[in-house]
């Protein structure tokens, strides 16, 4: 699935997510997937998180996304993947890599929400009392697998977060 058209996330829903999460993002490792220009992971790295790896498909935006970092200065925290969003789970997980946040920003109106928190339940890629929080159109709201519960949804006018955990994880 490509991604023919770059739908970046809008400032007023960035803002908002990390205004959320507030000092809780310092220190934790995040997981972009679907990453695209990268925005939402990192923004987490300004706001103090420890290391993030993103994994977008798309060869052109994987280049202007590590351009990107090298600008920042947060190469040396961040790792980019050119790969397949919703397989990077498992084979991040086989690999040992586990997350505190996994970002979810998949192209709207394709399933591919509801598919990849499938895959990150069954990868074990989400550490323990981590969060996945996914951005999508209202009307795409996911189907949650077991384990996972919905913790908040916010809408930002046809946008919609949805903070996700497992329903084992520690209540807020």
């Amino acid at each position: 699935m490509t991604r023919d058209r770059l739908r970046p996330t809008a400032a007023r829903v960035r803002t908002g997510l990390y205004d959320s999460l507030g000092e809780w993002v310092v220190g934790r490792a995040v997981l972009d997937l679907f990453a695209g220009t990268g925005a939402l992971g990192i923004e987490a790295l300004l706001r103090g998180a420890r290391r993030a790896v993103f994994v977008e498909r798309d060869a052109a935006h994987v280049r202007a996304l590590r351009e990107h970092l090298r600008r920042q200065g947060l190469e040396h925290r961040a790792a980019v993947l050119r790969e397949d969003a919703v397989d990077a789970a498992g084979r991040l997980a086989r690999a040992g890599e586990v997350f505190d946040l996994v970002l979810l920003d998949p192209p709207y109106g394709m399933g591919l929400i509801t598919r990849s928190l499938a895959a990150i339940a069954n990868s074990r890629v989400l550490a323990p009392g981590g969060l996945v929080v996914a951005e999508g159109h209202w009307r795409d709201r996911p189907v949650l697998p077991p384990g996972q519960e919905m913790a908040r949804e916010v809408r930002y006018g046809e946008t919609a977060l949805w903070f996700i955990r497992t329903s084992d994880g520690p209540r807020s």
